[in-house]
């Protein structure tokens, strides 16, 4: 009896524990730190006048979600892409604005559905050096280049690594260097942020993209496992204004919104500049 008394005792306690740490950190968690690509216009890029801070379509997709729901939500810069999924992967920061969904990202992010945009992944190829492509195997036999940590979804990332020849380097801007100085075949790369990039660094007469897109994947917001922000409430909130969100027009608005804010950017001097 007494056995039974304190059994239930303890799970009352554990029970009244974990809704009062809830409580806390709904309490504590109305400010939320995100980050993504700094490569990535017109998703994400750094913010010329404060380069600790991004800009685009995802933040600013984000930051209204975040007020929204009552939440401040910084975005900001932690280094190179794949710097950046390890500081959000161990919890120094909450969320990655614009993240593909794959199995192994699964393991340490909870992903907030539904995706707020679609982006296409393309090939990239010098216009001098392109070849014959209609499906992934015409890859096959040629040194390809990507990002680290990049993923282009599930099925092409596994197709990848099991027959394709795919060097990874910390920057689009590195990948599309080696393509030109004929170090690689092609890139594999979104298309949007290709573009922007190869317009800003004057290689758009020399690259081309070929169709068809190797993919199409949604980006989403992701949630660190190890935020201590991370909670269900927090997450169902986010899930149901995300939903809300996608069901308009702002999501198309703000791609093309960002899109010309880039595009001036570029024509702006190059002392201001970061």
């Amino acid at each position: 009896m007494i056995g039974q008394w304190f059994h239930g005792s303890a799970c009352l306690l554990l029970g009244l524990c974990l809704a009062a740490s809830e409580a806390l950190a709904e309490q504590t968690c109305q400010q939320l730190t995100a980050t993504g690509n700094p490569e990535y216009p017109p998703y994400l890029w750094r913010d010329p006048q404060d380069p600790q801070r991004l800009i685009g379509v995802n933040a600013d997709l984000l930051r209204h979600v975040g007020q929204s729901l009552g939440l401040e939500v910084q975005v900001v810069y932690a280094g190179p892409w794949s710097r950046a999924q390890e500081e959000v992967r161990t919890g120094h920061i909450d969320l990655l604005a614009g993240y593909f969904v794959t199995q192994a990202r699964q393991q340490s992010m909870d992903f907030i559905s539904p995706p707020f945009l679609y982006t296409p992944s393309v090939v990239w190829v010098r216009r001098d050096g392109a070849f014959d492509y209609g499906k992934w195997s015409d890859l096959e036999g040629r040194k390809g280049g990507t990002l680290v940590n990049n993923s282009h979804g599930q099925a092409f990332d596994e197709y990848a690594r099991a027959n394709l020849d795919l060097e990874a380097v910390p920057s689009a801007r590195q990948a599309f260097e080696k393509l030109l100085l004929k170090r690689s075949d092609y890139v594999v790369y979104e298309q949007f942020p290709g573009m922007a990039l190869a317009g800003q660094l004057n290689m758009d007469e020399q690259l081309k993209v070929l169709a068809p897109a190797v993919s199409s994947e949604g980006l989403y917001l992701a949630f660190s496992r190890a935020s201590p922000c991370n909670q269900p409430q927090l997450r169902e909130r986010l899930a149901q204004k995300m939903k809300q969100v996608v069901s308009g027009q702002l999501p198309q608005r703000l791609l093309e919104r960002n899109l010309q804010r880039w595009k001036q950017q570029q024509q702006q001097p190059a002392a201001q500049a970061p």
